[in-house]
C-alpha cells in the first residue's frame, strides 16, 4: 500500500480534491481536522497555555482556536512550538489509522504543511494542489471571513506554490478554469496500478 501525501497552500482547494478521491473509494486522513481535535486534549491545552497564557480561553474555559490562530500566526516561535506539540500526535494517530485501511491500494494524508514540517519522507508520493495566490486569497476571504492581512500573514509560513510543485510527484492545477477531475482520475489510475 502506498502512503500518499496531499498538500497545497491555504485556499488551494485541497479539500475539494480530497473529496474527489473519497468518491473514488480512497480513504483520506484530514490532518488539519485531526490536529484541531488534539486541542481538546487536557495535556495539549496545558502545554498551549504555557506558550500563550489564558487569553486563548473563552468564557467557559474552552480553547478558542480562532484567537490561538491569531496569536500563532503573529509569532513564528509560538507557531513552531505549537507544531512541535501537535505534529507528533497527529502522525501517531495517522499510523494507527493506516492499519485500519490496509486493504486499499493507497491512502491519502491531507495536510497543508507536509514540506514545511519536514514530513515529506513519511510518504511514498506527494500530490500538490497548485493555485495562483490571487485566487487562493479570494477563496479564503469568502470561506473564513478574515482580512486580507491575516491571509497574507498565514501564507508567509508556507513555501511558495512553485517550490511545492517542484518538490511533488504529482501536481493538480486548480486555477478555476482547468478541470480537476481528469487530473485526479489520471493520478488515481497511476497510483492504483502501482506504477507510480
Amino acid at each position: 500500500m502506498l502512503i500518499v501525501g496531499l498538500t497545497g497552500n491555504i485556499g488551494s482547494g485541497k479539500s475539494t480534491v480530497a473529496a474527489v478521491f473519497k468518491c473514488l473509494n480512497i480513504p483520506v486522513y484530514h490532518a488539519d481536522i485531526e490536529a484541531k481535535k488534539m486541542y481538546l486534549r487536557r495535556d495539549v491545552i496545558k502545554k498551549t497555555l504555557l506558550l500563550t497564557g489564558e487569553q486563548i480561553l473563552d468564557a467557559d474555559g474552552h480553547l478558542n482556536t480562532r484567537v490561538l490562530a491569531t496569536i500563532a500566526f503573529a509569532d513564528p516561535e509560538i507557531l513552531a512550538s505549537l507544531n512541535k506539540i501537535i505534529h507528533p500526535l497527529v502522525m501517531e494517530d495517522f499510523k494507527t489509522w493506516i492499519t485500519q485501511h490496509a486493504e486499499y491500494p493507497y491512502v491519502i494524508h491531507e495536510a497543508a504543511i507536509i514540506f514545511e514540517s519536514g514530513m515529506r519522507d513519511a510518504f511514498s508520493k506527494v500530490i500538490h494542489v497548485s493555485c495562483p495566490a490571487g485566487i487562493s486569497i479570494e477563496r479564503i476571504a469568502k470561506r473564513d471571513d478574515i482580512s486580507r492581512e491575516m491571509i497574507l500573514r498565514r501564507m508567509q509560513f508556507q513555501l511558495p506554490d512553485v517550490q511545492k510543485s517542484a518538490m511533488s510527484d504529482f501536481v493538480i492545477l486548480n486555477d478555476g478554469s482547468t478541470l480537476i477531475i481528469p487530473q485526479i482520475l489520471e493520478i488515481h489510475r497511476i497510483l492504483s496500478e502501482g506504477s507510480a
